[in-house]
């Protein structure tokens, strides 16, 4: 196995466990990464993720290069098409995903990052989509969603000049949400996602189908999205309990449901 599995409570950590070639991506990872999301996904135990690289340098250092050397215009479209599939996999799990960037997250390592729902960062972190160097673009959706998540001028200049960004720059452009120093970081985002964990599941999934499905649509089809998932939730029991626990003043007992 290329990752290691933890849960705790509702709360689930995966750790890609490559730590010798600084956690690269390759194609057992994506298997693994595959099988975990999938399993993950459907445990209604299961209310948040936590993903983080094994060892103190790197979160992950990007894909495999030797692993890309071979390839050529056919198989380099299915490593490229993979990669996305999974990324997407993780990025539309339904359970909220939190990246805990913990050194360099460079190539497919960054854009395993931006699969993730909240980005969180040691002070050390370094991250880039420096594909322009090998004569390659990023491949597994990283012009797309840094673009969406950073704006076209910001992803432009980063993508074309190979920049790896410090950690203050990226969370100055919004590439991730917090800095934390390296000792803190784990701690931090567990408890985040402790908090995610103790709140509507039904909500929590809710939301990430509305901003991801709504998010590249004109304003009047994305609202019509967010008005049938909010009619959707009304007729839940989390619901009733919801509003119920605030009436009475007590904390809810969420069932999923």
């Amino acid at each position: 196995m290329t990752l290691l599995l933890e849960q705790a409570t509702a709360v689930a950590t995966i750790t890609l466990n490559r730590p010798d070639v600084l956690n690269a991506l390759n194609a057992e990872m994506f298997d693994d990464l595959e099988q975990a999301f999938t399993t993950l996904a459907a445990d209604p135990a299961i209310r948040a993720i936590i993903l983080t690289g094994s060892g103190p340098r790197a979160f992950a250092a990007g894909a495999d290069i030797r692993g890309l050397v071979s390839t050529d215009a056919i198989s380099g479209l299915a490593v490229s098409q993979r990669g996305q599939q999974v990324f997407s996999q993780i990025e539309n799990c339904g359970k909220p995903t939190i990246a805990a960037i913990n050194g360099v997250a460079l190539g497919g390592g960054c854009e395993l990052a931006l699969a993730c729902h909240i980005r969180l960062a040691s002070e050390t972190a370094r991250l880039g989509l420096p594909e322009v160097k090998l004569g390659l673009i990023p491949g597994y959706g990283g012009t797309q969603r840094l673009t969406r998540l950073i704006g076209r001028g910001h992803a432009l200049r980063m993508m074309l000049t190979a920049t790896i960004l410090d950690a203050p720059e990226a969370l100055r452009l919004g590439l991730v949400e917090e800095l934390l120093p390296a000792a803190d970081l784990l701690p931090r985002v567990q408890q985040l996602a402790a908090t995610i964990a103790s709140l509507s599941p039904l909500a929590a999934t809710g939301i990430l189908e509305s901003v991801t499905r709504g998010e590249s649509l004109p304003l009047n089809e994305a609202l019509a999205i967010e008005a049938e998932i909010f009619g959707r939730l009304c007729g839940t029991a989390d619901k009733h309990e919801g509003l119920t626990a605030f009436l009475e003043k007590r904390t809810p007992t969420w069932t999923g449901h």
